[in-house]
């Protein structure tokens, strides 16, 4: 129940921050494609914890164990059963919030659906569970390749420092190059002091996380309720902390003035294409072929170091202060999460979309 993502190409995650392990299996994954166990290492690198002064210092090498689907180096077609093993959990620093409710997490909320909760870490809505989606994710973007199609994360914003440039203005080359993920360096510098001086204060901060989607056919999508920027809105609200959606010109489009905002088409050799992408790449639910771009809004991480008021399973008040190792901003290992779950909507359309056509 609401751990299974996808149509064609199904994934099932499992297991929670402290448990023994975490571990995805995915399923319609077609035979013969090549698994480089080297690059979804590379992508489960990317997301794990400790990587900076910015992050969690969790000690996680996140590394991964297939244990089925995948025969000398390729995909057979069968669901592909990935496990990747806890080996630094401090169950301990959560033993003072075993009976009381942490402001803005899933403390209350899972305790009144269950009747029965996970305290250490989370659980099962920790961020950690995560993990399993980029090892998923790293296979749909093997997956991909074959198709041309290549998906680009960054941070854009860290609370109010904000990205003026649009993407085209940017070398997303230089994305990968800085702890905080974001391509401009001089704005990356501001960031990172920004978190970091959060961090000492032992608060927490958001930030915004854009994606761009290049190489996309035309015809992704479906009409009305399947519609490609719908599928792609709940992956990423589906991601933990996430309090916003947005692509195209997004809120900013409801400024502009039809004559302003449509996407003019003509023709270039024998390819239809925009004079302008306000649209994002979808249009009518269907990608046109032109790059589709959004943005996803993360909130500041709940867990703070600072003492807040809040009330125990009985309703008595009590004060809850935040022990052991959390981000102080979600949004430099959010960049290979939103990628993941990106990549992981784009195959499985690409797959819906090769059974419309002989």
């Amino acid at each position: 129940m609401g751990s299974t993502f996808g149509k064609l190409l199904k994934i099932s995650t499992f297991g929670e921050s402290h448990g023994p392990a975490l571990g995805v299996v995915v399923d319609g994954l077609p035979a013969g494609i090549n698994i480089d166990t080297s690059f979804i290492q590379e992508e489960m690198d990317r997301r794990k914890p400790g990587q900076s002064k910015i992050t969690t210092q969790r000690k996680e090498a996140d590394g991964f164990e297939i244990l089925s689907g995948v025969f000398e180096g390729q995909s057979t077609g069968a669901p592909i059963g990935i496990v990747i093993r806890n080996k630094d959990q401090k169950s301990k620093d959560y033993s003072h919030i075993e009976e009381k409710f942490r402001p803005s997490h899933a403390d209350y909320t899972y305790e009144a659906k269950y009747g029965i909760r996970d305290h250490r870490g989370g659980g099962r809505s920790s961020a950690r569970e995560t993990a399993a989606r980029v090892a998923a994710g790293a296979l749909a973007k093997l997956f991909l390749q074959h198709f041309g199609v290549t998906i680009q994360a960054y941070v854009s914003q860290v609370g109010s420092l904000k990205l003026e440039k649009e993407y085209q203005d940017l070398n997303l080359e230089l994305t990968e190059t800085n702890i905080v993920r974001c391509p401009d360096p001089a704005m990356a510098d501001k960031m990172i002091e920004l978190i970091d001086g959060v961090r000492k204060d032992r608060d927490t901060i958001g930030g915004v996380v854009q994606c761009v989607i290049k190489g996309t056919p035309v015809g992704l999508g479906e009409p009305v309720f399947d519609r490609l920027h719908a599928e792609l809105g709940k992956a990423m609200l589906g991601i933990n902390a996430v309090k916003g959606f947005e692509y195209g010109s997004g809120f900013e489009g409801v400024t502009m003035r039809g004559s302003e905002h449509n996407d003019a088409f003509y023709k270039e050799g024998a390819t239809i294409k925009t004079k302008t992408n306000y649209s994002g790449g979808i249009q009518g639910g269907i990608s046109n072929g032109e790059d589709i771009y959004f943005k996803v809004a993360f909130k500041p991480v709940a867990t703070i170091m600072k003492d807040q008021l809040s009330v125990d399973k009985k309703g008595n008040t009590v004060n809850v202060s935040g022990k052991g190792r959390h981000d102080p901003c979600v949004v430099p290992r959010a960049v290979p999460i939103v990628e993941a779950m990106a990549a992981l909507v784009l195959a499985d359309n690409l797959l819906i979309n090769r059974t419309k056509k002989l």
